[in-house]
């Protein structure tokens, strides 16, 4: 099965930049879809960014469009999220996740999950 095993969380400044990357184990054609979460304090888990594996198409929430970008190599082996201009909203614990052929920001289509990691940014 899919394993995800995440890294690159840290602390920034606002305005500064962070990646995130998911290495993946176990990928086959099936999971079709692989996302970005994250939940800040008191708020629900919000998907963030998704990529549709076969083709390569990315979504963003309108929260993070035009400074995050969600990438997987050729491999499937890695994903990614470049965090750019980065904002104090955006702190939060931020989960990879892996799922199949329903590709959507709802949380109960990924099947498999990273274990997360911090992103703090300060003002």
């Amino acid at each position: 099965e899919v394993q995800l095993v995440e890294s690159g969380g840290g602390s920034v400044q606002a305005g500064g930049s962070l990646r995130l990357s998911c290495a993946v184990s176990g990928y086959t054609p099936s999971t079709y879809c692989m996302a970005w979460f994250r939940q800040a304090p008191g708020k629900e888990r919000e998907g963030v960014a998704l990529i549709y594996t076969p083709t390569g198409r990315a979504y963003y929430a309108d929260s993070v469009k035009g400074r995050f970008t969600i990438s997987q190599d050729n491999a499937k082996t890695t994903l990614t999220l470049q965090m750019n201009n980065l904002k104090p909203e955006d702190t939060a614990v931020y989960y990879c996740a892996a799922g199949g052929a329903i590709c959507s920001f709802s949380q109960a289509y990924f099947r498999y999950w990273a274990q997360g990691t911090q992103v703090t940014v300060s003002s």
